[in-house]
This record gives structure tokens, sequence and C-alpha cells, in this order.
């Protein structure tokens, strides 16, 4: 049996969750609403303030998706209750960030600003020119929005120059000179 799988989820006050036929689990809060389509091997049984996700078989795949399934309704209890939020930092001279309207403008070296537009579920907030907050209710979508920024210019590295996570740590090359 999945250790993840296997453990149940309580649901915080104020927090509702309702499962269609189809799997479809939808969860409302304070912060939103979030609902994703369960694998249909899943059972998913909501009462006495837990959600609890169990298995109809024990076959390759049924095991595989149990703690899936069960981080996934996870995440959308705390997406919905608290949250969730990348942080990217931007290191080089001249490399800055700031918010335009609904708009994140960075200047990242090259001979034009790099323009990124807010979605409907995304929040950006830039607290000084070299840091950026992604944040919304739905984690797979923050952290996607948040590889989109950083490939607009990756981190290389020499000089360390580009855009990063905060928790990120760059190794660094030595250059040609320091061969010899």
């Amino acid at each position: 049996m999945s250790r993840i799988g296997r453990s149940p989820i309580t649901i915080p006050a104020g927090v509702e969750i309702s499962v269609a036929e189809d799997n479809t689990v939808t969860v409302k809060g304070p912060k939103g609403t979030v609902s994703q389509k369960i694998v249909p091997q899943m059972a998913i049984e909501v009462k006495d303030g837990q959600i609890t996700v169990s298995r109809d078989n024990d076959g390759k795949e049924s095991r595989s998706l149990h703690g899936l399934s069960r981080t996934l309704i996870n995440n959308m209890v705390i997406g919905v209750t608290d949250g969730f939020s990348k942080t990217l930092e931007i290191n080089g001279v001249g490399y800055r960030a700031s918010k335009e309207g609904k708009n994140l403008v960075m200047n990242l070296g090259y001979s034009h600003q790099v323009i990124v537009p807010e979605t409907e579920d995304i929040q950006i907030e830039v607290p000084d020119a070299n840091h950026v907050v992604i944040k919304g209710i739905d984690k797979q979508k923050v952290g996607q929005f948040a590889a989109e920024v950083r490939g607009k210019r990756p981190p290389e590295p020499y000089k360390g120059k580009g855009i990063k996570y905060d928790y990120e740590h760059i190794r660094r090359k030595e250059g040609k000179t320091g061969a010899k």
C-alpha cells in the first residue's frame, strides 16, 4: 500500500470539496476554486472532515497512481487555503524587472525589453528590481509560469548572469584563462 496514498487529507475550515461521478474533484476555498479530473481507478471518499483515496486493485498502474492522486488533491486543498509561490532572482549588470500594469517588464541584456503578461490564474509581484514573486492557487501553473519566465534568460555558468530560482545554486566554471 502506498504510504502517501493511504494517509488521509484533513479538510481545513472554510474549504468545500465535491466529487462528481467522473472523479472530477472540485475544491472551493478562500483564495478561489480549483478542479481536476482524477483517474477512474481511484475511489475518493469525503467524510468526517477528511478525504481518503483508495484504489480498486493492486496492479502496477494503480499502485503508481495512488500516491499521485492523493498528492494532487492535497495540493488543491493547500492552494485554495495558502496558495503557492515561486521567487526568481535576476543577476547581472543592468538586468532588472519592473511591473507595469499587469505586465512584467524585464531588461535582460537584449536590445529590447522582455514583456510577460500576467494571466488570470497567476499574480506577479516585484518587491525590488532583482526579485520577482509569482503566486497562484494551482501549483502546476505557478511552476510552469516561473519556468517560462526563467527561460527568457537562464543563468549561465561563467558569470552567473540570468534568472534563477531563489533556492537554486549555479555551478560556476573557470574561464579559458583559468586552465593555464
